[in-house]
């Protein structure tokens, strides 16, 4: 190309990888993104996040680092540019780009603020409603001690007259879509949108809510009979939601909410494209689409999420990648292996940029092209902590609060700042198209036959049968952190 792409990050919050109408969902409403895998883009069937939670995660696809690279396994430690964290927004504006940032943060520490990674960090002049009514908690939530107080379900959002509900996210939509048609041309633009929605509560608004066909949703993961085969978080969440009463109907609303939320944010991706093409650079422009990580939304019992489990329904992501005209394409689902790493490496690879450091991501051009569905032989995922490892129990969740029970994530809080059971264990992932393989510190490991059980319900890891498998995928686990456990910085020092 003869100059720069113009580049978007949207960057939904927490949306699960099987949502999406072009994977053979039933129930999901995804008819812009569908409409350009079909013409224009290319989506990966299997994407994993580098971690399940938020922070982490973003840390590692803004850098193309893992999470143990330098310790971003907790929602409190950020990319410290100042520190030597590498971040792909900063890289892209030392490069000449005009970096819009619209939308949460879990990526750089507040207290350095925003100059170093962006020029413009939009604030909308209009101040948005709470998300999910977060002003009304005590009349969603019900009362502590029911099985509503844990379950995140809000439900239908009044949008007061409005033609929605207009919070945080349409806000920077919004602001995001105004910026596009007025933005100077003199220079490249990168826009980044990290929302909240999908994220927990589970709330939205019409015309989205009513959108869902209920009857067409595809089954739960059913709750264990045993949950000697899972990690134990899991028992512990399940027994602090307290959800164990809720009907099969009850499961579906709540799941047709999310999948309500999946639906708004496909038509909020309409206005932003929309935009691009009356501004006229709609085909000068880089679309990725992808997720920070999944959400549990009823299987096995639970909402939500965890640092340290590693189910498809947390691990995979969608990632959609619409690459500016004069890129080689292939429009498709691709069954490539990806990791989300691999996206700052297609960025410069697109932007004709050398990030100065060294990463872990490869490139996804020659994927895109439909030259090869080769990627990785294995992608990999990595959350917990240590024993006694008080910097990563994320107290300050809680501690500032007068009755940390009131926090909508105690169920799983409260197991992460203790060490009388092995509850929040480091823990790894490594997933083939065939097999995954979880190895962790203090308690049993876990392996899945994904061809006979893609729910990931039989742990096997003790049938002799799976004996060859078990040691690929441990060989394969040690080579992986054999090659990434640092990094050398490309800066070297003076011996004299």
């Amino acid at each position: 190309m003869a100059s720069p792409p113009h580049i978007v990050i949207f960057n939904p919050d927490q949306w699960r990888g099987d949502v999406m109408g072009h994977l053979g969902d039933p129930a999901a409403l995804t008819p812009t993104l569908d409409a350009l895998v079909e013409r224009e883009a290319v989506s990966f069937r299997v994407a994993a996040c580098q971690n399940p939670v938020c922070t982490p995660s973003r840390c590692s696809f803004m850098s193309g680092w893992y999470p143990h690279v330098r310790g971003h396994r907790t929602m409190f430690h950020m990319l410290r540019s100042r520190e030597g964290d590498p971040n792909l927004l900063a890289v892209l504006k030392n490069h000449g780009y005009r970096v819009w940032w619209g939308g949460k943060n879990d990526l750089t520490p507040a207290q350095h603020g925003y100059a170093d990674d962006c020029e413009v960090h939009y604030r909308p002049s209009r101040p948005p409603r709470p998300m999910w009514m977060t002003d009304r908690q005590e009349v969603w939530r019900g009362a502590p001690g029911s099985d509503t107080y844990y379950s995140f379900y809000v439900g239908r959002l009044d949008s007061a007259g409005e033609p929605f509900y207009y919070d945080g996210d349409w806000a920077n939509v919004l602001g995001a879509v105004e910026y596009i048609r007025t933005a100077p041309k003199d220079r490249p633009l990168c826009l980044y949108l990290p929302l909240t929605y999908p994220h927990p509560p589970y709330g939205v608004e019409e015309p989205w809510y009513s959108l869902i066909d209920r009857d067409r949703l595809p089954p739960r993961a059913p709750t264990p009979s045993d949950w000697n085969g899972k990690a134990s978080i899991l028992k512990g969440i399940y027994e602090g939601q307290g959800l164990q009463q809720w009907t099969e109907d009850r499961w579906r609303e709540l799941r047709a909410v999310y999948y309500g939320m999946c639906a708004r944010l496909d038509h909020q991706l309409r206005l932003v494209l929309n935009a691009l093409r009356e501004a006229g650079i709609y085909d000068d422009t880089a679309l990725f689409f992808f997720a920070d990580h999944g959400d549990y939304t009823g299987d096995y019992g639970i909402v939500e999420k965890t640092q340290n489990t590693f189910e498809d329904a947390l691990s995979r992501v969608p990632f959609v990648i619409k690459p500016p005209a004069g890129v080689p394409l292939r429009p498709r689902v691709s069954e490539a292996l990806v990791e989300l790493v691999d996206f700052p490496a297609t960025v410069y690879a697109m932007a004709g940029i050398e990030p100065g450091y060294w990463h872990f991501g490869r490139s996804l051009l020659p994927v895109l092209a439909g030259e090869t569905d080769e990627h990785r032989d294995a992608i990999f995922c990595e959350g917990g902590r240590l024993e006694g490892e008080i910097a990563a129990m994320e107290r300050a969740s809680v501690d500032r609060m007068a009755d940390p029970s009131r926090s909508l994530y105690w169920p799983r809080i409260r197991l992460q700042i203790t060490d009388e059971q092995p509850w929040h264990t480091k823990a790894t992932m490594c997933r083939t198209r065939d097999h995954k393989y979880i190895r962790r510190l203090g308690e049993r490991d876990e392996l899945y036959d994904l061809r006979l059980d893609p729910r990931e319900c039989d742990n096997r890891i003790d049938d002799p049968a799976y004996g060859d498998i078990l040691a690929r995928l441990r060989d394969r686990m040690l080579t992986w952190y054999q090659e990434t456990a640092d990094v050398v910085p490309f800066e070297q020092d003076a011996r004299w």
